[in-house]
């Protein structure tokens, strides 16, 4: 064999020697990031929204929008605490809480939750989510009140500012049958702009149909936990199929889906951090 011959089986055999190093690297490192730092790499997402019907002494009200923070043993506790630092941080007018508050076992991690929410110094309030029902929704009613998390199940929070107020609805969980729209309707004023809080972000196809809410937002799907480039989420549950991660426009109602602050089962995330949502919202009749 001559000279140049060796030579390009020598760095033929690198390659190949390369190419199984950087497999081997990815095989490594791909679990390692998807199951210990992903799933803690929070994103503080800044979503800046004019409403059509906001009076402009709402112009610039902040609200902070977490959503399924499933505290559950395997969270850790400064995990948590950062959530709320962050929260804190983005000095809200209003702090919104979209379900799935925990997994299961609420009793279990009462104090924790409890604890988290007084920490935040704003005003919040809340509604659940199907794995709120599935596990008490007995006690998470209670850790709210004893929280001082303002419960929107099925019910209306309006802030004044002078003659103007903003009207945040919520709605029971949709995937176990506790929506009640038409009892939000009946409490909700017919003037000011009003933002609809549903764990389920699929809602918003029944919701638009009201024509009165300017704003939707919700959780539920985590953006997939685990979402492939150029493909998105290869699985989604029911009722977040449709509008699964952030923003999109459903007729005359904006519609956002945050990724979520926990996990589920597999307790993975790939390209879908957890996120802190902050809606800066802007009036159309400001001057």
């Amino acid at each position: 064999m001559n000279q140049k011959a060796k030579q390009r089986k020598f760095w033929n055999k690198r390659k190949k020697l390369s190419g199984l190093l950087l497999l081997l690297v990815l095989i490594l490192a791909v679990p390692i990031y998807g199951f210990k730092v992903e799933p803690y790499w929070l994103q503080v997402q800044t979503v800046s929204l004019t409403l059509p019907h906001l009076d402009a002494e709402f112009d610039g009200y902040r609200i902070v929008h977490l959503s399924d923070l499933h505290v559950v043993e395997q969270m850790p506790q400064t995990y948590l605490d950062r959530v709320i630092r962050l929260t804190n941080q983005q000095q809200p007018d209003l702090v919104t809480v979209t379900g799935d508050i925990v997994t299961n076992q609420p009793q279990k991690y009462a104090s924790r939750i409890e604890a988290a929410f007084k920490a935040i110094k704003a005003p919040t309030v809340a509604v659940l989510g199907n794995h709120d029902h599935w596990s008490d929704p007995g006690v998470v009613h209670q850790i709210l009140r004893n929280s001082q998390v303002g419960d929107l199940s099925n019910s209306v929070y309006t802030v004044q500012r002078e003659q103007s107020q903003l009207h945040v609805a919520g709605v029971d969980d949709v995937w176990v049958g506790a929506a009640n729209l038409d009892q939000v309707m009946a409490q909700l004023p017919q003037q000011g702009a009003a933002i609809l809080l549903a764990h389920e972000p699929d809602y918003a196809d029944v919701a638009v149909k009201t024509h009165r809410f300017d704003l939707e937002i919700s959780g539920h799907a985590h953006g997939g936990q685990i979402a492939i480039p150029f493909v998105g989420a290869p699985v989604l549950p029911p009722y977040g199929e449709r509008y699964p991660i952030g923003q999109y426009q459903v007729e005359d109602l904006i519609q956002y889906t945050n990724r979520g602050i926990g996990m589920v089962s597999p307790r993975v995330r790939l390209n879908s951090r957890p996120e802190i949502t902050v809606f800066q919202l802007s009036s159309s009749t400001a001057s």
